[in-house]
Protein backbone atom coordinates (compact mmCIF):
# COMPACT_ATOMS: atom_id res chain seq x y z
CA UNK A 1 0.00 0.00 0.00
CA UNK A 2 1.48 3.34 -1.41
CA UNK A 3 0.69 6.74 0.63
CA UNK A 4 0.95 10.04 0.00
CA UNK A 5 3.62 11.87 1.59
CA UNK A 6 1.72 13.58 4.57
CA UNK A 7 2.34 14.42 7.97
CA UNK A 8 0.60 10.95 9.04
CA UNK A 9 3.55 9.23 7.00
CA UNK A 10 6.70 10.74 6.93
CA UNK A 11 9.24 9.01 4.87
CA UNK A 12 11.31 6.42 6.14
CA UNK A 13 14.36 4.08 5.05
CA UNK A 14 12.99 0.55 3.94
CA UNK A 15 15.08 -2.54 6.07
CA UNK A 16 14.37 -4.58 2.93
CA UNK A 17 16.06 -2.38 -0.30
CA UNK A 18 16.92 0.94 1.70
CA UNK A 19 15.20 3.20 -0.24
CA UNK A 20 13.12 6.00 1.01
CA UNK A 21 9.61 5.53 0.89
CA UNK A 22 6.55 7.42 1.75
CA UNK A 23 4.62 3.81 2.39
CA UNK A 24 2.79 3.76 5.91
CA UNK A 25 3.01 -0.10 5.52
CA UNK A 26 4.40 -1.34 2.50
CA UNK A 27 7.66 -0.01 0.70
CA UNK A 28 6.62 2.11 -2.53
CA UNK A 29 9.88 0.34 -4.19
CA UNK A 30 10.22 -3.27 -3.09
CA UNK A 31 6.50 -4.27 -1.68
CA UNK A 32 8.15 -5.25 1.68
CA UNK A 33 5.96 -4.33 5.03
CA UNK A 34 8.07 -1.54 6.43
CA UNK A 35 8.83 -1.79 10.33
CA UNK A 36 6.94 1.06 11.93
CA UNK A 37 8.48 4.27 13.50
CA UNK A 38 7.71 3.97 17.49
CA UNK A 39 6.13 7.72 16.95
CA UNK A 40 3.40 6.67 14.65
CA UNK A 41 0.04 6.96 16.44
CA UNK A 42 -3.10 5.14 15.76
CA UNK A 43 -4.50 7.96 13.28
CA UNK A 44 -1.28 7.29 11.26
CA UNK A 45 -1.92 3.59 10.95
CA UNK A 46 -4.72 4.39 8.96
CA UNK A 47 -3.42 6.92 7.20
CA UNK A 48 -5.27 9.66 8.51
CA UNK A 49 -5.15 13.23 10.28
CA UNK A 50 -5.78 13.26 14.06
CA UNK A 51 -9.62 14.55 13.33
CA UNK A 52 -12.38 13.34 16.14
CA UNK A 53 -15.29 13.29 13.55
CA UNK A 54 -14.23 9.83 11.53
CA UNK A 55 -16.51 8.44 8.79
CA UNK A 56 -17.61 4.79 10.27
CA UNK A 57 -18.08 2.75 7.36
CA UNK A 58 -14.79 4.55 5.56
CA UNK A 59 -13.09 3.55 9.10
CA UNK A 60 -14.43 0.28 8.69
CA UNK A 61 -13.06 -0.56 5.43
CA UNK A 62 -10.00 0.63 5.91
CA UNK A 63 -9.89 -1.49 8.99
CA UNK A 64 -11.02 -4.77 7.02
CA UNK A 65 -8.84 -4.14 4.10
CA UNK A 66 -5.43 -3.00 6.37
CA UNK A 67 -6.26 -6.34 8.52
CA UNK A 68 -6.40 -8.51 5.15
CA UNK A 69 -3.10 -7.29 3.95
CA UNK A 70 -1.36 -6.97 7.68
CA UNK A 71 -2.33 -10.97 8.32
CA UNK A 72 -0.09 -12.89 9.65
CA UNK A 73 -1.35 -15.57 6.93
CA UNK A 74 -0.04 -13.60 4.25
CA UNK A 75 3.42 -14.01 5.69
CA UNK A 76 4.28 -17.58 5.98
CA UNK A 77 6.77 -18.13 3.73
CA UNK A 78 8.22 -14.50 4.48
CA UNK A 79 11.47 -13.77 6.07
CA UNK A 80 11.32 -14.22 10.09
CA UNK A 81 11.19 -10.29 10.49
CA UNK A 82 8.34 -9.97 8.30
CA UNK A 83 6.40 -12.53 9.99
CA UNK A 84 7.20 -10.53 13.64
CA UNK A 85 6.37 -7.47 11.76
CA UNK A 86 3.25 -8.80 11.02
CA UNK A 87 2.44 -10.00 13.94
CA UNK A 88 2.91 -7.09 15.95
CA UNK A 89 1.41 -4.61 13.20
CA UNK A 90 -1.82 -6.52 13.22
CA UNK A 91 -2.32 -6.18 17.21
CA UNK A 92 -1.36 -2.39 16.51
CA UNK A 93 -4.44 -2.02 14.11
CA UNK A 94 -7.35 -3.61 16.17
CA UNK A 95 -5.58 -1.78 19.01
CA UNK A 96 -6.30 1.44 17.14
CA UNK A 97 -9.81 0.37 15.26
CA UNK A 98 -11.24 -0.47 18.99
CA UNK A 99 -9.96 3.02 20.11
CA UNK A 100 -10.81 5.25 16.91
CA UNK A 101 -14.12 3.82 16.53
CA UNK A 102 -15.71 4.87 20.13
CA UNK A 103 -15.75 8.43 20.32
CA UNK A 104 -15.32 9.36 23.57
CA UNK A 105 -12.00 6.71 23.48
CA UNK A 106 -11.13 8.65 20.73
CA UNK A 107 -11.30 11.91 22.40
CA UNK A 108 -9.25 10.15 25.33
CA UNK A 109 -6.42 8.92 22.84
CA UNK A 110 -5.94 12.01 21.02
CA UNK A 111 -5.76 14.19 24.18
CA UNK A 112 -3.10 11.39 25.26
CA UNK A 113 -0.92 11.73 22.57
CA UNK A 114 -0.85 15.62 22.47
CA UNK A 115 -0.06 15.59 25.87
CA UNK A 116 -3.13 16.96 27.11
CA UNK A 117 -4.12 14.11 28.82
CA UNK A 118 -2.01 11.83 31.51
CA UNK A 119 -2.62 8.90 33.06
CA UNK A 120 -4.08 9.50 36.77
CA UNK A 121 -3.90 13.10 36.34
CA UNK A 122 -7.57 14.38 36.39
CA UNK A 123 -9.19 13.92 39.97
CA UNK A 124 -12.73 12.57 40.26
CA UNK A 125 -14.18 15.79 41.66
CA UNK A 126 -17.65 17.06 41.62
CA UNK A 127 -18.87 19.60 39.31
CA UNK A 128 -19.28 22.63 41.39
CA UNK A 129 -22.83 22.90 39.52
CA UNK A 130 -24.05 19.45 41.17
CA UNK A 131 -22.80 19.49 44.46
CA UNK A 132 -26.25 19.75 45.94
CA UNK A 133 -27.71 17.15 43.44
CA UNK A 134 -24.75 14.91 44.35
CA UNK A 135 -24.92 15.23 48.01
CA UNK A 136 -29.03 14.45 47.84
CA UNK A 137 -28.07 11.08 45.77
CA UNK A 138 -25.15 10.09 48.39
CA UNK A 139 -27.45 10.49 50.93
CA UNK A 140 -30.40 8.47 49.13
CA UNK A 141 -27.55 5.76 48.77
CA UNK A 142 -27.04 5.75 52.45
CA UNK A 143 -30.43 5.60 53.03
CA UNK A 144 -30.73 2.36 50.76
CA UNK A 145 -28.39 0.64 51.84
CA UNK A 146 -29.52 1.43 55.58
CA UNK A 147 -33.20 -0.44 54.14
CA UNK A 148 -31.83 -3.26 52.56
CA UNK A 149 -29.80 -4.06 55.66
CA UNK A 150 -32.99 -3.59 58.07
CA UNK A 151 -34.78 -5.29 54.95
CA UNK A 152 -37.65 -1.75 55.28
CA UNK A 153 -39.43 -1.13 52.70
CA UNK A 154 -37.38 -0.18 49.79
CA UNK A 155 -40.31 1.25 47.02
CA UNK A 156 -40.18 4.73 47.64
CA UNK A 157 -36.08 4.79 48.01
CA UNK A 158 -35.91 2.99 44.47
CA UNK A 159 -38.50 5.54 43.08
CA UNK A 160 -36.22 8.62 44.21
CA UNK A 161 -33.04 6.88 42.96
CA UNK A 162 -34.89 5.56 39.39
CA UNK A 163 -35.27 9.27 38.89
CA UNK A 164 -32.36 10.20 40.14
CA UNK A 165 -30.47 8.23 37.73
CA UNK A 166 -32.68 9.39 34.81
CA UNK A 167 -31.81 12.58 35.82
CA UNK A 168 -27.86 12.18 35.53
CA UNK A 169 -28.74 9.96 32.35
CA UNK A 170 -29.92 13.46 30.48
CA UNK A 171 -26.73 15.23 32.04
CA UNK A 172 -24.85 12.71 30.62
CA UNK A 173 -26.71 13.11 27.20
CA UNK A 174 -25.82 16.95 27.65
CA UNK A 175 -22.02 16.20 28.05
CA UNK A 176 -22.06 13.75 24.77
CA UNK A 177 -23.58 16.69 23.15
CA UNK A 178 -21.06 19.24 24.27
CA UNK A 179 -18.35 16.70 23.11
CA UNK A 180 -19.71 16.52 20.06
CA UNK A 181 -19.55 20.05 19.32
CA UNK A 182 -15.94 20.71 20.81
CA UNK A 183 -14.87 18.03 18.46
CA UNK A 184 -15.90 19.45 15.50
CA UNK A 185 -13.94 22.58 16.78
CA UNK A 186 -10.80 20.76 17.05
CA UNK A 187 -11.55 19.43 13.76
CA UNK A 188 -11.57 23.16 12.21
CA UNK A 189 -8.61 24.41 13.85
CA UNK A 190 -6.33 21.87 12.47
CA UNK A 191 -4.68 24.05 10.40
CA UNK A 192 -5.12 26.86 12.89
CA UNK A 193 -2.82 28.44 15.23
CA UNK A 194 -1.54 26.10 18.82
CA UNK A 195 -3.38 28.71 21.22
CA UNK A 196 -6.70 27.73 19.86
CA UNK A 197 -6.12 24.29 19.76
CA UNK A 198 -4.59 24.48 23.23
CA UNK A 199 -8.27 26.13 24.28
CA UNK A 200 -9.89 23.49 22.59
CA UNK A 201 -7.83 20.44 24.18
CA UNK A 202 -8.73 22.08 27.84
CA UNK A 203 -12.22 22.00 27.37
CA UNK A 204 -12.27 18.20 25.63
CA UNK A 205 -10.55 17.50 28.59
CA UNK A 206 -12.70 19.07 30.87
CA UNK A 207 -15.90 17.84 29.43
CA UNK A 208 -14.06 14.17 29.85
CA UNK A 209 -13.37 14.78 33.43
CA UNK A 210 -17.57 15.67 34.23
CA UNK A 211 -18.10 12.66 31.86
CA UNK A 212 -16.52 9.98 34.30
CA UNK A 213 -17.58 11.94 36.96
CA UNK A 214 -21.26 11.68 36.20
CA UNK A 215 -21.01 8.12 34.62
CA UNK A 216 -19.45 6.91 37.90
CA UNK A 217 -22.49 8.46 39.61
CA UNK A 218 -24.91 6.38 36.92
CA UNK A 219 -22.79 3.06 37.77
CA UNK A 220 -23.16 3.44 41.76
CA UNK A 221 -26.56 4.12 41.19
CA UNK A 222 -27.42 0.85 39.00
CA UNK A 223 -25.83 -1.25 41.14
CA UNK A 224 -27.47 -0.77 44.40
CA UNK A 225 -30.92 -0.83 42.54
CA UNK A 226 -30.10 -4.56 41.36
Amino acid sequence: MTAPLTETNPPQVCWNCHERTSGTHFCASCGKLLQMPQAVDYFALFEMSRKLWIEMDGLEQKFLQLSWKLHPDNFVNATEQERELSLKRSSELNDAYRTLRDPVGRVEYLLGIEGARKEGEHKQQAPPELLEEVFELNESLDELREAKAARSDLAALRSRLESAEKNFQGKLGEVDAQLQVAAREWDAALSGDAATRKKIMAQLNGLLNRRSYIRNLVTNVQKELL
